[in-house]
Order: C-alpha cells, then sequence, then structure tokens
C-alpha cells in the first residue's frame, strides 16, 4: 500500500479504532494525530497518543511495513528520536530509536474498511486521464470550484517563482526582466528559444534609447536577429541595414544570430518570426518603460491597448522582407495577446506583488485572468467532455494545473475532489 494512502487514513482516522493496541500488545488511545509535516523529518508532528495508561507528545511516523524505518535510515538519525509511534500498514520487523529504544508499533492494515482501500484503488490504477472521470459527477460544484481556485493560485505561484528567479539572476532589474521574459514569449513555442536569445543580445536599456524611432528599433531588432547579413531584398531592407551597421559599430554590439535559426516552417504567415519582431519593435516604441507599463494592466483592455499596436507601414504589406503579403498583415491576435496575459503579464504581476509584499498587483494578476478568455487545448477539452467547463482563463489555468500536477500524476489524495470522494467511503 502506498504511504500517502496511510498518510490519508491516519490523518483523518478513518480506520477501526476498537480495543486498540500496539504490537506489542499495550493499548493505544489516539488524543490527536498530528500535523502533517511537509519538511524533513517524521510525517506527523505535535501529536498526542496514550499508550499503556502513559500520555506520549511528540512526532508520529508511517511507513508501508514497518521493516522501511532501518531501510530509511531513521535508527540513525536523532531527528527521529521524538517519535512516539509508529503506524504501519503491515508490522514484519521491530524498530529502534538511535538511542536504542524501541518505538511502539501500530498496525492498521486489517483497520481499514475495505471499501475504502477498494475506492482509492480504483482512482490509483484508473486508466483514464483523469482518474476520477466516473464518479466525478456526483461532486458538489463548490467543491471542485474551490479547488480549482487553489489550482489556480497554485499555477500563479509556479509562474511568480520562475519570474522571480530571471529578476534576481540579472541583477535585480525588473523593465529588463520583463523585457526578457515578453520576448521569449512573442517566440510562442516554435521560437521561444530564438526570441529569448534576442533579447539578450538586445538590452531593453538600448532599445529604450530608440524609441521614438520605429525604424532604428527594427533595425537593433532584424539585425541582431541575423536578418540583416545578406543582401536585401528591397529597399526598405537595405535602409534597416545601413542603419544597423552603424548602430552596430557605435554601440559595439555582440556577434549577431543566424537568419537560419529561426523557423518558419508550418507556421502561419501571422506567426511568422520577421512579423512577430516588427510588433515586439511597435511595442518597445514608446518613452515609459515596459514594466512600468506592463504594471498598469488590469484587464484584457488594457492588455490590448499594450500589446495590439501598428506595426510600421512596411510590415503591414509584408510578412518576410521582400516578399508583399497578399492583403494587409494583420496586429497581433487576440488569441496571441491573450497568451502573453497569461504567460507573461499575470506572472510578473504576481512576481512584484509577493517581491514587495503588495497584494494589490496579485490581486490584478487575478482580475486580468478573469477577464480572459477560457484557453482551449487538449486539457480543457478533456474536462469539457467531462462536463466541467471554465468561463476565464483563470478557470482553465486551474484545470490545467490541476490535471498537470495532480491527475495524470495520481496524487488523489492531495486534491479536494479525490478526498471528498475517498471520504464517501
Amino acid at each position: 500500500m502506498q504511504e500517502a494512502f496511510i498518510h490519508f487514513v491516519w490523518k483523518h482516522q478513518y480506520y477501526n479504532k476498537g480495543a486498540l493496541t500496539t504490537t506489542g500488545g499495550l493499548a493505544v488511545n489516539v488524543l490527536k494525530p498530528g500535523n502533517y509535516n511537509t519538511d524533513s523529518g517524521p510525517d506527523f508532528k505535535e501529536a498526542k497518543v496514550i499508550i499503556d495508561g502513559l500520555e506520549w507528545r511528540g512526532s508520529i511516523e508511517i511507513h508501508h511495513r514497518s521493516s522501511d524505518w532501518v531501510a530509511h535510515g531513521h535508527t540513525k538519525d536523532k531527528a527521529y528520536n521524538n517519535v512516539i509511534l509508529h503506524v504501519v500498514w503491515l508490522y514484519d520487523k521491530a524498530a529502534e530509536r538511535s538511542d536504542g529504544t524501541e518505538i511502539p508499533m501500530l498496525e492498521i492494515a486489517n483497520r481499514v474498511e475495505p471499501a475504502l482501500i477498494s475506492s482509492y484503488k480504483g482512482l490509483i490504477n484508473s486508466l483514464r486521464p483523469i482518474p476520477c472521470a466516473d464518479p466525478l459527477a456526483g461532486i458538489e460544484g463548490v467543491i471542485f470550484a474551490s479547488m480549482m481556485d487553489k489550482m489556480t493560485i497554485e499555477r500563479l505561484d509556479e509562474k511568480a517563482s520562475l519570474v522571480t528567479d530571471v529578476f534576481r539572476s540579472i541583477g535585480n532589474d525588473w523593465e529588463e526582466a520583463a523585457f526578457l521574459l515578453m520576448t521569449k514569449n512573442f517566440g510562442f513555442k516554435t521560437n521561444a528559444e530564438q526570441f529569448q536569445r534576442l533579447a539578450e543580445l538586445v538590452p531593453s536599456k538600448l532599445l529604450k534609447k530608440h524609441s521614438d524611432s520605429i525604424t532604428q528599433l527594427e533595425a537593433l531588432l532584424f539585425g541582431q536577429a541575423g536578418f540583416l547579413d545578406s543582401r536585401p531584398q528591397d529597399e526598405y531592407q537595405a535602409g534597416l541595414q545601413a542603419e544597423y551597421q552603424f548602430l552596430k559599430y557605435k554601440y559595439d554590439l555582440p556577434e549577431p544570430m543566424s537568419e537560419f535559426q529561426w523557423k518558419f516552417m508550418r507556421l502561419r504567415p501571422a506567426n511568422f518570426p520577421t512579423l512577430r519582431m516588427a510588433q515586439l519593435a511597435s511595442v518597445m516604441q514608446h518613452r515609459q518603460g515596459l514594466f512600468s507599463r506592463i504594471k498598469e494592466v488590469k484587464n484584457k483592455n488594457d492588455l490590448q491597448a499594450l500589446f495590439g499596436s501598428c506595426v510600421s507601414d512596411y510590415w503591414y504589406e509584408h510578412y518576410r522582407f521582400g516578399k508583399e503579403a497578399q492583403g494587409k498583415a494583420p496586429k497581433m491576435g487576440l488569441l496571441s495577446i491573450q497568451n502573453i496575459g497569461i504567460n507573461t503579464v499575470a506572472p510578473l504581476l504576481a512576481a512584484y506583488g509577493k517581491l514587495h509584499d503588495q497584494q494589490q498587483y496579485m490581486d490584478q494578476a487575478i482580475e486580468l485572468l478573469q477577464s480572459l478568455k477560457s484557453e482551449s487545448n487538449r486539457i480543457t477539452k478533456l474536462w469539457n467532455g467531462l462536463g466541467i467547463k471554465s468561463a476565464s482563463s483563470f478557470e482553465s489555468q486551474g484545470l490545467i494545473q490541476l490535471y498537470n500536477n495532480y491527475c495524470s500524476k495520481k496524487r488523489c489524495l492531495s486534491c479536494n475532489v479525490g478526498v471528498k470522494l475517498l471520504q464517501r467511503e
């Protein structure tokens, strides 16, 4: 039996406590099972039990077999000297503390209802992508809704932690961190690494110096991306090439990327990296810093105002240099802007709020996600098939987190829904 299930049984005291005795025959009365410990050391702390008439206060350790105590090295670990009761599924060997004293042992395999064990195994052994798919319909909506809220905040916290790592790795500069993360997001899945490298080659501070000139912004970005090294395809590219050569010499810029590093295959023209670069230049054509503008974003309208800016005239009619588009090249689409809001803007706001202990920015991140449409992907479609629909990105992010970190890993006992299903037994 998995220890996670034994933890669940002990935490909720879901076992027959009648005539409870240790494996040595001593009477046991559990007054307090203890608090689950997520750090190193015994599994439950601050427990209180009466053994053979004597009250003990300390820790509880949980194992599948009692011999796991030795296998896990607890005999020599003084951190386990305060264990007052060793709760095991099966007893096969006595256990001692590092000082040589024997630990009272409680075996519970025969004290747990078969129906509860069966329900648990049904979840863990389920072949469905979402283990509780069949009994899910009987779960009260409020329980699932609270779990979704919890999952969204958990996902936002995880993304915020990654943002904080980037922020600290570049010398605690929010503007540069925002630029790095946003630029990587402009590449989406196909060209994310390439755009990240481009952001490293063209710092946001340099772009800000030239924020009053879209031509110079494009020259810096396309030049360092490697699109201005070859023979120009038209006059516009030739003009950018000349501007880039001047700026490269002026700032002693590092060697640019190669044009061949960029991926165009299987991409719709609207997602070509060249058009994304032109859109990036238009976003940076602003006197106010990028992160300063991001801090003002509260909803989808603010987001569209920030990232839906117009590209230069040339990129209205081109997707690549020298090749005119059939019809007008579009602005960045709403789905692309939403992607940036979910994966860059909201995490940045959350990270800033957590680091500076300003709840208003976490609230802004949540408000932004609630204002954006629900995502449509493989995972949300799985939930939709079970009748679970999300009304916003706040809810779809929760569904994605729930599936990725709990359902797919069979962590049913760490999920409110799974716990509720088992509690019915």
